[in-house]
């Protein structure tokens, strides 16, 4: 079983290539958008809270979402456990983070 360090610093490696791919393409930012949107229906409304803050930092542009999405802090990593970019990789994507250890990948 992984400890929460673990888990929190592979969210973390999750993040960083998710960043890059949406440095690669601005508009995945507009389809987390929409996942907040949908996610606003169905979550505890606990949740609200970091939907809040995600949709802030979407709304301040991609340099200031990312930065938060791959700071290694409790504030970014209690926002990483409900993030809308995680949403954004493809199955095949995550596979092969997850196969290599979140290690030395890159999307396509």
């Amino acid at each position: 079983m992984r400890t929460h360090q673990e888990i929190d610093q592979r969210s973390l490696a999750l993040h960083r290539l998710i960043a890059v791919k949406i440095r690669g393409d601005l508009a995945l930012l507009e389809r987390a958008k929409q996942i907040l949107q949908r996610w606003r229906m169905s979550v505890s409304p606990r949740t609200h809270v970091y939907l809040d803050e995600w949709q802030r930092l979407i709304d301040q542009g991609p340099d200031v979402c990312l930065a938060v999405a791959v700071e290694d802090s409790q504030r970014a990593a209690a926002l990483r456990q409900a993030s809308p970019l995680a949403c954004l990789l493809t199955p095949k994507e995550r596979f092969e983070f997850l196969k290599s250890g979140g290690q030395g990948y890159a999307p396509q």
